[in-house]
């Protein structure tokens, strides 16, 4: 079993900066993080294995990064540059021998 905590989202301008924080119970194969609107499917993020790779998605690349502490519980979310189309409650997760979802936490950008 795999508690995640979320926090750090909230209200922001366009162009402005959030960053998210995800505490884990215990170290996970990969963790990250991502995102719904009504209505919508779910759809990833960004993601950070234990080997330290990570994956983006193409709407994200360039503006958020996904970073991890030294002890590997805990990742975070940098977001830059926002924009409205980002407002979405994001989800993390981790995947110990199956996946976790944490509580989530709404971010919305307005413009």
């Amino acid at each position: 079993q795999v508690q995640l905590v979320e926090s750090g989202g909230g209200l922001v301008q366009a162009g402005g900066s959030l960053r998210l924080s995800c505490a884990a119970s215990r170290r996970c194969n990969s963790m990250g993080w991502y995102r719904q609107t009504p209505g919508k499917p779910r759809e990833l993020v960004a993601t950070l294995t234990q080997d330290g790779t990570t994956n983006y998605a193409d709407s994200v690349k360039g503006r958020f990064t996904i970073s991890k502490d030294a002890a590997e519980n805990t990742v975070y979310l940098q977001m830059n540059s926002l924009k409205p189309e980002d407002t979405a409650v994001y989800y993390c997760y981790g995947f110990y021998f199956r996946i976790y979802w944490g509580q989530g936490t709404q971010v919305t950008v307005s413009s």
